[in-house]
């Protein structure tokens, strides 16, 4: 593509006018990639929150980080059911190592929201939890989130084994 520019400088009248050719090469980015989370069909916990002033952002509704945030409320009280804490889930601390969130609907501040959550994908120091978090007054699904989490020693700062206690409440008989 050629762009054929033409100024002129008032000011400055050596410099009445200045022809250029400009040539512009045009480079479209791939399309972004979309996320899709699939859930499991069944969760093994529910809890209910609602949304506060501050998880909002600019926007008057639900911030993108405050979803993550209830997931991690939502863990606490999973972990608590069982008497565990994420510094000793049966013999082993807990810390993320990844996380994905898809966005499907907004929330507003004092929306009451059911998260509900599952662990997958059992492994020797690790697991997936899926969360669904959805409004429901309506049925809104308002975001699908899966969050990986290790075992790990917090005192050796090393990644530790998935303590059997642990396992046992991950796969339940």
């Amino acid at each position: 593509m050629k762009l054929s520019l033409t100024q002129n400088y008032p000011h400055t009248p050596h410099l009445t006018q200045i022809n250029a050719n400009i040539s512009a090469k045009i480079t479209l980015e791939p399309q972004m990639r979309v996320i899709t989370i699939d859930l499991p069909a069944t969760f093994s916990f529910q809890t209910r929150i609602t949304v506060q002033v501050g998880d909002l952002n600019y926007g008057n509704h639900l911030a993108n980080d405050a979803v993550l945030r209830l997931c991690h409320e939502a863990r606490i009280r999973w972990l608590a059911a069982h008497g565990f804490t994420e510094l000793d889930a049966g013999g082993a601390g807990l810390i993320m190592n990844e996380a994905a969130v898809q966005y499907t609907s907004q929330a507003h501040h004092g929306d009451e929201l059911l998260v509900e959550l599952t662990a997958a994908n059992i492994s020797r120091s690790g697991f997936t939890l899926f969360y669904l978090i959805s409004r429901p007054t309506d049925g809104s699904t308002i975001a699908k989130i899966q969050t990986g989490m290790v075992c790990f020693d917090y005192a050796a700062q090393k990644v530790s084994r998935l303590p059997e206690p642990l396992r046992m409440i991950l796969m339940p008989v």
